[in-house]
């Protein structure tokens, strides 16, 4: 185990990745990154203080705007950016978010350029693809988190309606991260059952309406985004990656050609590696699947003009 995972933002979502990673001894170090002085050493040090309590020998450390301490990481992680605050448009956030995408990522590729990278920074498509291109890199080395994120609410949800383990649900949600996110129905089941046969229609489309407000749903709850069930899985995406379990996973990657998408960031089912996205699987579709997942794929469309307005690259 001599590797080092760097997470950039020590946010909620930043601090639980890096938590997550070191209880799964899954690197030598984790580093914690962060441009406010002290606070990713302050976090860290917090993290690292569970080692013996927790049983886990993965070394955590903190850096302040020293991208060096990350040299040499096999996964770098992208939570770096601001949430949408009260009157800020969706265009001011996309630009925001994609200069600070753009700068992280060019400065950490600098010192681990053999480095897969995973991005959880808002609005997640878009982003990823920023991060693809400050990157330079494979696409295949650059995809982000969203679908596995969505899929676990999506289960979490039946499970409660089933009254069932959510170990027994298996299920997928494609395309963007948000409204227009498309939950597959036929490849819902419990146990290898239809979960159309255990679910009438109904109770399962209030269920898959609720899986798009999700994010909203927590928003409203707690004044803020959700953070645990966010982490746990980049934390799972990792453990594939480093692990070479050849999981799949709904992840948003780069499209250039399967389902009919060219020049895209999109959430599909993946097989996730050593190597990061090693495949991607292709579904045969229906018709009205086709129709959510082209409507996803326009929704991801428009934001992604903003980006390519900025001439960032």
């Amino acid at each position: 185990m001599d590797r080092r995972i760097t997470v950039i933002g020590a946010g909620n979502v930043g601090a639980t990745v890096a938590h997550e990673i070191a209880r799964q001894d899954l690197a030598k170090e984790v580093v914690l990154f962060d441009v406010r002085e002290g606070i990713a050493e302050g976090k860290s040090l917090d993290i690292w203080e569970t080692s013996s309590i927790l049983h886990f020998d993965s070394r955590v450390t903190g850096a302040t705007n020293d991208y060096e301490k990350t040299k040499n990481s096999s996964v770098i992680i992208v939570t770096a950016g601001i949430p949408r605050r009260p009157g800020m448009s969706r265009d001011d956030l996309i630009k925001t978010n994609a200069i600070i995408v753009k700068e992280v990522t060019q400065n950490a590729v600098k010192y681990s350029p053999e480095a897969i990278i995973i991005v959880v920074s808002n609005p997640l498509d878009t982003m990823t693809y920023a991060a693809y291109q400050a990157a330079n890199v494979d696409p295949r080395r650059v995809f982000g988190m969203a679908g596995l994120l969505d899929s676990g609410r999506y289960k979490a949800f039946l499970s409660e309606a089933l009254k069932v383990s959510p170990q027994n649900i298996h299920g997928l949600i494609l395309g963007s991260h948000g409204d227009n996110m498309v939950p597959l129905k036929r490849y819902t089941s419990v146990a290898g059952i239809p979960v159309t046969d255990m679910l009438p229609d109904n109770q399962l489309d209030a269920i898959i309406e609720r899986t798009r407000k999700g994010g909203g749903e927590l928003v409203d709850l707690m004044g803020t985004s959700a953070w645990y069930a966010p982490g746990a899985a980049v934390a799972a995406m990792v453990q594939a990656i480093i692990r070479d379990l050849h999981r799949v996973f709904p992840v948003c990657a780069y499209l250039n050609g399967e389902y009919g998408l060219k020049d895209i960031y999109i959430g599909v089912p993946c097989v996730i590696g050593k190597n990061g996205i090693e495949r991607i699987i292709s579904l045969n579709l229906d018709e009205d699947e086709k129709r959510m997942l082209q409507a996803s794929a326009d929704s991801i469309r428009v934001t992604k003009e903003i980006l390519d307005k900025m001439n960032l690259f």
